[in-house]
């Protein structure tokens, strides 16, 4: 499985974006988000998730951000939303908007994007509410609590010796200070100058 891909941006639309690493052309389906997010860069970073249309038929798809690629993995494990589906929420509504709608029950709202019926919108509301926790949710809460970044830096803080508790706290404040952009090395070290 590929983590990410980087390398020279060849091409970008709406829809789509083509990445050169190493020579060879990865075209990866984006959201609007994640194409306004690229803006006019030459290298380009996107975080990859495959979706198998057919079991020889992989689509790759590509996310500016952990938190956006880690919110179409829940979209796509509801029987009847695929990729194309996921994306298409990404592209109507912001992350934040999904979230607030399946935690606080909003059909309405997810109905309103093309092709997403009431049935659908239901089923999304059903098997994600618990996994996002009560009450409206913020991108803050969907970052710490689905980073994997951040849980790979907790393991080696707490592998170094620190209490588990303060340093979940500590990594989640610089997440929320710094942004979510941040290797776990970059992780790490902000935290050992706080703990």
């Amino acid at each position: 499985m590929i983590y990410h891909i980087e390398g020279k941006l060849v091409e970008k639309t709406p829809t789509y974006a083509v990445i050169d690493a190493a020579g060879v052309g990865y075209v990866m389906q984006i959201s609007l988000n994640t194409f306004s997010k690229i803006g006019d860069t030459e290298k380009c970073k996107l975080f990859t998730e495959q979706v198998y249309v057919r079991d020889d038929m992989p689509r790759f798809f590509g996310f500016m951000d952990i938190a956006e690629r880690n919110l179409f993995r829940q979209l796509v494990s509801v029987s009847g939303v695929g990729g194309t589906s996921a994306l298409l929420m990404l592209s109507s509504l912001s992350s934040e908007e999904i979230q607030n709608a399946i935690v606080t029950g909003n059909v309405t709202l997810l109905k309103s994007v093309k092709g997403i019926g009431e049935k659908t919108a239901q089923r999304i509301i059903v098997d994600l509410k618990d996994k996002m926790g009560k009450g409206p949710v913020s991108s803050d809460f969907f970052l710490s609590s689905h980073n994997i970044l951040k849980s790979e830096a907790l393991s080696a803080l707490v592998m170094l010796g620190f209490n588990k508790l303060s340093a979940d706290k500590t990594l989640d404040k610089i997440i929320k200070t710094e942004g979510a952009g941040q290797s776990v090395e970059q992780l790490i070290k902000s935290a050992l100058k706080s703990l």
